[in-house]
């Protein structure tokens, strides 16, 4: 890529040598033919021999800024910034905004790249005042929208984050539901955080206003209730899960069974696990009933009820657990292979994690809401097959 954009610069830079060699002392009147400079020989010489760096430099000297170079201006500058060198790119696009001949549109063009080599290079601050100026030009006004949305997320300013969703789609008509639903959710969050309960439950509602099918805020819902001591409203909220994503059913199984038992009616938790079970299997729920079963029943009936099981759908969880419940009633060499068998379970799953981003592969430890590597927001999920759900 960096060759491709010096070698478009070529033709800029032999007019810059021509245009050079046209105003030098030296140029006799009747010349008619282009006197290129030293340095545009010493700027192609390093480019022939891949010395790019070098090539860059020679070029950029050159340049004149007008109307005939701000464009190679701006493909240097993005090319610095694509490299990681934002101090360069910075500097080019600073040069050019300070130049009194730049047109209207050449300008806001500048200003905005300039916004996105401080957005690069981490000056949050100055890049917001810039995408804020830019606002005010019908033609960069989405692009500089989206860039401020960027920003907000990551300084975590969750109620501007959530004007500017709102701009976006009043601007281009682009639906941002599942992402303001995210935003409330995080105000919820950090309410809940500071034991402002009455408030995070408004967010929660807020946000499944948004998005029914937001799982996050059924979750924060419940924990809210939970906090009241609303074990039977914690319940309900939990049971929603079921029905906007499955795949996140492991998270509830946990809190579902302590409001069971906090209401004493763990026959009825019994119940929905088997209907978990029917319609959408899962090793969590199966265990989770596994052990309801051993405290009733006993561990045969349980061991059974896993074995039935791993017949149809086989997990490493699941053997793991198996291989717990049979040590309990084991010795001599049986108790030793099984515990050879529990070594490598336990090796297996603890070199797995049990989230992964389905856009981009980040695997994690524990569930996140916005990927931690391409900071896209519920692609992060629990693991299916053998050594996951």
């Amino acid at each position: 890529m960096d060759l491709v954009v010096l070698y478009l610069l070529l033709p800029v830079a032999a007019a810059s040598g021509w245009w050079i060699g046209r105003r030098g002392p030296c140029r006799k009147p009747d010349t008619t033919l282009p006197a290129f400079s030293s340095d545009y020989f010493k700027g192609l010489n390093f480019l022939l021999n891949e010395q790019t760096d070098k090539a860059i430099d020679v070029f950029v000297k050159m340049l004149e800024v007008d109307s005939d170079t701000v464009e190679a201006h701006l493909a240097l500058g993005n090319l610095f910034r694509r490299r990681g060198e934002g101090e360069r790119a910075i500097r080019i696009h600073q040069n050019l905004i300070a130049r009194p001949s730049l047109s209207k549109s050449q300008r806001t063009l500048a200003l905005f790249e300039l916004g996105q080599d401080y957005l690069r290079a981490g000056l949050l601050d100055r890049a917001e005042t810039l995408f804020e100026e830019l606002l005010k030009h019908d033609n960069f006004r989405a692009e500089a929208l989206e860039k401020l949305l960027d920003i907000y997320q990551q300084e975590k300013e969750w109620e501007k984050a959530i004007d500017v969703a709102r701009r976006i789609e009043a601007q281009t008509g682009k639906k941002m539901n599942v992402l303001l639903a995210q935003f409330y959710c995080e105000l919820g969050d950090g309410l809940r955080a500071a034991r402002d309960l009455r408030a995070a439950g408004k967010m929660a509602k807020r946000a499944l206003s948004y998005d029914q099918r937001c799982v996050r805020a059924s979750l924060l819902q419940a924990d809210v209730d939970k906090s009241h001591g609303d074990d039977k409203a914690a319940i309900k909220s939990l049971k929603q899960v079921e029905h906007q994503d499955a795949d996140f059913l492991p998270e509830v199984i946990g809190p579902l069974l302590s409001g069971y038992q906090a209401l004493g009616r763990t026959n009825e938790a019994e119940q929905y696990l088997d209907h978990l079970l029917e319609h959408h299997q899962g090793i969590t729920p199966l265990l989770a009933l596994a052990e309801l079963l051993e405290q009733r029943d006993g561990e045969q009936v349980a061991s059974e009820r896993i074995v039935a099981f791993l017949r149809q759908r086989p997990s490493v969880r699941g053997l793991d657990r198996l291989i717990e419940l049979h040590l309990e009633n084991s010795d001599g060499a049986a108790r030793e292979n099984l515990l050879i068998l529990k070594e490598l379970t336990r090796r297996l799953l603890e070199n797995k994690a049990p989230y992964r981003c389905t856009h981009c592969g980040f695997k994690a430890k524990t569930l996140q809401w916005q990927c931690p590597g391409c900071k896209q927001w519920t692609t992060v999920r629990p693991v299916q097959g053998v050594v996951g759900e």
